[in-house]
């Protein structure tokens, strides 16, 4: 078996890092979209927000594995960071698109609130979308390994 190289797990650890605490800080922006800021405690606002954020990091994790183990992860993050980045985050929105769907429509584990804007024909939430576009795409350029 090939020993990655130290840059490789440097940025893996980074990216995970990065991705925690950018969605602790999303996940707690959006709750009130979610029908639980209006019905929940604070304390299972609280516990919903920290249960999220840990199942972001778990999506973050897989889909860049998957992504590494498609499109390289010998070479990465020196080479292909980019291609591996792109695809991490359209495996990660593919699978929120699914989720979102699943929990909300058919499991009902939580509810959107009126205020939720949502994609036109699927009535998913925009705000879960987004967030898998803009987090992600902020921490792969906050800790891509720059020379110099």
């Amino acid at each position: 078996m090939q020993k990655l190289p130290s840059t490789f797990r440097q940025t893996w650890l980074r990216f995970l890092i990065a991705i925690a605490a950018l969605n602790l800080v999303w996940e707690a922006g959006q709750m009130p979209l979610y029908t639980l800021w209006q019905t929940g405690t604070p304390w299972e606002i609280t516990y919903a927000i920290l249960h999220c954020t840990i199942g972001d990091i778990l999506i973050a994790a897989v889909s860049l594995a998957t992504a590494l183990k498609v499109f390289g992860a010998t070479v990465w993050p020196d080479k292909r960071y980019g291609l591996v980045a792109g695809a991490a985050m359209v495996i990660a929105v593919g699978y929120t698109l699914f989720s979102e769907w699943w929990n909300v429509e058919i499991r009902q584990a939580w509810a959107y609130r009126d205020i939720m804007p949502r994609l036109p024909g699927i009535g998913t939430g925009l705000s879960p979308v987004m967030q898998w576009l803009f987090v992600p795409a902020l921490a792969f350029w906050l800790v891509w390994p720059r020379s110099g």
